[in-house]
């Protein structure tokens, strides 16, 4: 009987070459490692480039409170012997650019959610899907599945520039000044993969935003945030951008300062390249507390970081594709699925009055709308995310966005169609009103799922949720109020731009570990998250609701009319907060009252004892590390190539190897050198052979030779017995790189031993 084909067999043809390519690739590094053939950091970093994280798992603990052994993840100790079964799942995050996703990318989601996850669907506060519960061997075929309809996940976490987010009414809305949808198309696809973004001491963020006003992208607290602007030359209206820079959010907040106030839209990708080469060159290697580009804006200066952007941009080689997307703008436009026509006469049902006044916007449009489906928790389950794909072949198309604030939304629905979307919402249980309200709870995984969650923001958020919703219409002041929470510090949950927010924190009361939220209030969701919020001190997280009610009623009774939320709290004084809450942080004892001392949605007694190292990104990889360890997985492949009897493509395996471990070490000296073989065997040859940085006395310099002989012949092998040799050949010389790597790092820390730092 035949084995079953493969997922790799049943797509072939269907997935993109990249793509596929980079899967294969990683399915060998995944094989590597569990021979020992690759290091745990260098892998590490190499799976978070693939969105592939360790998790928490279950808090340490089995349901029924029996400690379990401690987890490791996603592999054992491999001086043990080889690994064949991983140890614990683990979290896939997915890309998706500026949350576009297809009916067809949807199905797929939901089916390998269901296939290899727990069929729970989430989205992230950067219009991520993440997937949890997800064993590491299962990976490579999601991702193909994945590749299949147009999704990669490479990026998606790790040092590198991660999911480019935008506004999700992009295109549609009626204050833009323009779509930034096919800018922010055209950017990610030019830094996903690019060789300016691979040698990053921690991760970089984008965000773009249609107008200046809204919420929309949040540029503020992004590294690299973007406003669409025009303006009139010679009576020609001109497209360009408000460009930040060095913004942030974690432990020290800090908004991004003007870097250019109309950066023409020729020069957003050749700035967004000369930004990425000086965080790369300048960013912090050793302290990821300060590793982000924020820092390097405050160590130079504004002005100073301007002017050494501006000479990188200068050193840059031309890219046509810095303009190439220029040509045509509308390729990311969107159509109606279905002609708008006026609502029916008929009176609506139950509830759609309600769900239309809160999650139904109108579109510049004549005659379609948005409509918004409030994701509890950002979660759909498999069995909602086909039927919701359903829905929009039904009604709008492939026009579907997920949004910051954890939601999903249709566009291009017409106005007479919004009843029948409303029932097929309300038949899966997901047409809840309150989208964008203060009922609609954004939350980070927290203690579910983070190894850095201290308090659980999901159960919190989900408990507010339900209290909020269940007190139904109170003012409309209070209604419009954001609340959002985080499970630690980080403010993965956005805290520090919430009129409300709460980050989780542990507290040692009467001798006992007491789960905590700090409390922050009056941070500025509008005006792409204008400004960060107050902390008033930290309350128990059995006594938050309390704490929000007190903030609600007051702000509802004392808040002057047309007051926001953050005026309100600067008028009335930290002092005047904190002293409306500080009763709540009065406990009973264990004794009294033991409830106090667990968490929301956990009933077991809380600890922080289960905490791990975070997996944000993974410990700093230089860009010629992962260069030679990509080239010794070539080799690697190269003989597999071999086994198979596929002598042309071993050699040809065999000398992109020495290439790509060339360039690697070239590229130390030439930042500019491109991906052409004449090049990089000339800059080579220039950088390291010719100034003997390469050369090994013991073997007479023969290494080198290696490499131009196979260049001369393009990787050629005649015969098996020639594509061994080639083989051989690139492993010796791939070997003689990493010693040239070695040489050139002691030289340069003696060097900047004896000068001192720069």
């Amino acid at each position: 009987m035949s084995a079953s084909p493969t997922w790799k067999e049943k797509l072939a043809g269907r997935i993109p070459e990249v793509i596929g390519r980079e899967i294969d690739i990683f399915e060998t590094q995944i094989e590597l490692r569990k021979k020992g053939k690759i290091e745990e950091k260098l892998f590490a970093e190499t799976r978070l480039r693939r969105g592939v994280y360790g998790q928490r798992y279950d808090n340490g603990q089995r349901h029924d409170g029996e400690k379990t052994q401690e987890l490791k993840w996603p592999c054992g100790d491999i001086t043990k012997g080889p690994i064949t079964v991983w140890d614990a799942p683990g979290m896939q995050r997915i890309k998706v650019p500026f949350g576009k996703l297809t009916a067809a990318q949807l199905n797929a989601l939901s089916d390998v959610a269901e296939e290899y996850s727990d069929g729970i669907l989430h989205v992230t506060t950067r219009q991520d899907i993440q997937l949890h519960f997800v064993h590491i061997e299962n990976t490579p075929d999601l991702m193909r599945r994945l590749g299949a309809v147009g999704i990669t996940t490479r990026e998606a976490c790790g040092n590198t520039v991660r999911n480019v987010t935008a506004c999700p009414y992009a295109g549609v809305c009626n204050e833009e000044a323009f779509d930034v949808t096919p800018y922010t198309q055209a950017l990610a696809d030019f830094l996903l993969g690019h060789d300016d973004t691979q040698d990053f001491g921690r991760k970089f963020k984008v965000a773009f935003s249609g107008c200046k006003d809204n919420a929309c992208g949040l540029t503020n607290f992004h590294d690299m945030g973007l406003i669409a602007r025009t303006r009139t030359v010679d009576g020609k209206i001109e497209r360009g951008f408000e460009l930040y820079v060095g913004g942030g959010l974690g432990a020290v907040p800090q908004s991004a300062l003007l870097f250019d106030d109309f950066l023409p839209e020729s020069e957003l990708l050749p700035i967004a390249q000369a930004l990425s080469r000086v965080f790369a060159r300048l960013g912090e290697r050793q302290n990821r507390a300060r590793a982000r580009l924020k820092f390097v804006v405050k160590k130079l200066g504004i002005e100073e970081f301007k002017r050494v952007v501006r000479e990188e941009r200068a050193k840059l080689r031309t890219d046509d594709r810095w303009t190439a997307f220029l040509a045509d703008l509308h390729t990311t436009d969107e159509q109606p699925l279905r002609e708008a026509r006026t609502l029916p006469g008929a009176p609506p049902s139950s509830g759609f009055a309600r769900w239309r006044a809160t999650n139904v916007l109108p579109q510049r449009q004549a005659g379609y709308f948005i409509a918004i489906v409030r994701l509890p928790l950002g979660d759909m389950t498999s069995e909602q995310g086909r039927a919701l794909a359903d829905i929009a072949r039904r009604f709008t198309g492939d026009t579907m966005r997920t949004t910051v604030d954890q939601n999903l939304l249709y566009r291009w629905v017409g106005e007479g169609d919004l009843p029948a979307l409303y029932e097929a919402l309300h038949a899966l249980a997901l047409a809840q009103p309150g989208a964008g309200s203060i009922a609609d709870i954004t939350a980070c995984p927290g203690t579910d799922t983070c190894k850095l969650g201290i308090s659980s923001s999901r159960a919190l958020a989900a408990e507010l949720g339900r209290q909020l919703d269940a007190a139904g219409d109170t003012t409309a002041k209070t209604q419009s109020l954001h609340i959002k929470a985080s499970g630690c510090f980080n403010s993965c949950g956005q805290h520090h731009v919430a009129d409300i927010g709460f980050l989780g924190v542990s507290r040692n009361v009467n001798g006992r570990r007491v789960p905590h939220f700090q409390l922050v209030v009056g941070g500025q969701w509008t005006h792409n998250a204008g400004s960060y919020g107050l902390a008033i001190g930290a309350i128990p997280s059995k006594r938050v609701p309390e704490a929000v009610k007190r903030l609600t009623e007051s702000y509802a009774k004392d808040g002057h009319e047309g007051e926001p939320f953050a005026q309100f709290i600067k008028r009335v004084g930290k002092k005047s907060i904190r002293a409306m809450v500080e009763e709540l942080q009065v406990l009973p004892s264990y004794e009294q009252d033991p409830s106090y001392y667990s968490d929301w949605g956990d009933p077991r007694e809380y600890t922080i004892a289960d905490m791990g190292v975070g997996e944000c990104a993974g410990e700093v990889v230089p860009f010629v590390e992962m260069g030679l360890a990509a080239s010794e997985r070539e080799i690697f492949e190269a003989q597999m190539l071999l086994d198979d009897g596929k002598v042309e493509a071993a050699g040809a395996r065999a000398y992109s190897a020495m290439l790509g471990a060339a360039k690697a070490l070239a590229r130390e000296k030439s930042p500019n050198l491109g991906s052409a073989p004449d090049e990089i065997v000339r800059e080579f040859k220039a950088q390291l052979c010719d100034t003997q940085l390469f050369f090994d006395p013991f073997a007479g310099g023969k290494f080198a030779q290696y490499l131009f002989r196979a260049h001369d012949e393009a990787g050629k092998a005649a015969s098996k017995e020639a594509a061994h040799q080639l083989i051989e050949e690139a492993q010796l010389f791939v070997d003689a790189s990493y010693q040239c790597y070695t040489r050139l790092g002691a030289a340069l820390t003696a060097a900047v031993t004896a000068t001192g730092p720069a």
